[in-house]
């Protein structure tokens, strides 16, 4: 596939945490092919004596995808995947739909006219390929002084592909988490990490950052295709003056430009606002490279979806999506999105 996003296990690892399963519609047209990955969840509220579902994007991006296409034929694929897929969601009693478009993939242009879509924020990266020094061209002046303080303090980094085991990542994310006040769905289990190397494990590049010895910094970043995605990392408070989080970013840029990679994908930040404190950190190692992030949604079943709505007791018009789901994110079947 063009993006670890878009491989079928990638889904699977996020079942549990979407309390659904992952599903794919793979729409074959002579005009072209388009898939779509989603997790199908089923709605805690039954309507009529009948049980419906909604549909979500797995934990950061994705959305359908189209892997081949007629030149110039975009559009008129884009309006038949829409018409057999609104098929597909009345056959499996699907009332709503709630989509990430990848920024990098850009996949939201293709379908503008098959969903209510809206731009969200900007995400960041670090562009390796077209600069011969990626850390003199997208990493901030004051970033660049921190990097080197730290190494000249000492701070040394080492890497591991494919880790055999992440105990020590876990214990140091978690008290990142603690520290950061993280919502409860950012807190994966033993179970998640163990399916990610069952997964992913050949495709996971491990990054520490030691002082005296000790680990003060630790990445898991995914390398697939021509990009890397950094995933999580966590640091620890007492050894903040050695900045371990820039030499993680610092040691990951080195890493992807000597093995050939074009991209190091951060993400964005927490809140839509261009002030935030996590996008303004991320911005510091690109300063050139921002992607568009795009949301998508729709209704499938207007009727089924007013029915819930009135017997959550929700106002259509909240911003929450799907409205009824404002109410129900509160308990075992939350959502983020």
């Amino acid at each position: 596939m063009a993006d670890l996003y878009f491989h079928e296990n990638y889904g699977r690892l996020y079942e549990e945490m979407e309390n659904g399963s992952c599903e794919v519609f793979e729409f074959n047209h002579q005009l072209g092919l388009i898939k779509h990955m989603f997790i199908k969840r089923e709605i805690p509220v039954v309507v009529g004596g009948k049980t419906y579902y909604d549909i979500v994007t797995p934990y950061g991006y994705g959305g359908p995808l189209i892997v081949s296409c007629v030149p110039g034929s975009q559009k008129e694929l884009a309006d038949k995947f829409l018409q057999a897929f609104s098929e597909y969601c009345a056959q499996n009693d699907i009332i709503s739909e709630f989509i990430r478009f990848h920024p990098v993939l850009s996949n939201a242009n293709d379908f503008m006219d098959c969903y209510e879509i809206s731009y969200i924020r900007n995400t960041v990266g670090t562009q390796l390929k077209e600069y011969e020094d990626p850390v003199q061209k997208e990493f901030s002046k004051s970033t660049r002084k921190n990097i080197r303080k730290a190494l000249e303090a000492g701070v040394q980094y080492r890497y591991t592909v494919n880790p055999p085991d992440v105990t020590e990542f876990k214990a140091i994310y978690h008290r990142t988490m603690e520290r950061n006040n993280a919502d409860s769905y950012y807190y994966f289990d033993d179970a998640y990490f163990d399916k990610l190397l069952q997964f992913f494990g050949e495709t996971i590049l491990m990054v520490e950052v030691l002082y005296d010895g000790q680990v003060i910094g630790i990445g898991l970043n995914y390398v697939y295709g021509d990009n890397i995605h950094t995933h999580l990392s966590g640091t620890l408070e007492e050894f903040h003056h050695l900045s371990p989080a820039y030499i993680l970013q610092y040691a990951l840029a080195l890493w992807g430009k000597e093995h050939g990679y074009e991209l190091i994908h951060d993400g964005g930040g927490r809140t839509n606002s261009l002030d935030d404190k996590l996008y303004m950190f991320k911005k510091q190692f690109g300063k050139n490279t921002t992607f568009k992030f795009y949301v998508g949604q729709k209704v499938w079943n207007s009727h089924v979806y007013d029915e819930l709505c009135k017997l959550v007791g929700i106002e259509q018009e909240t911003e929450y999506f799907p409205a009824y789901r404002s109410v129900l994110r509160n308990d075992s079947l939350k959502t983020v999105n």
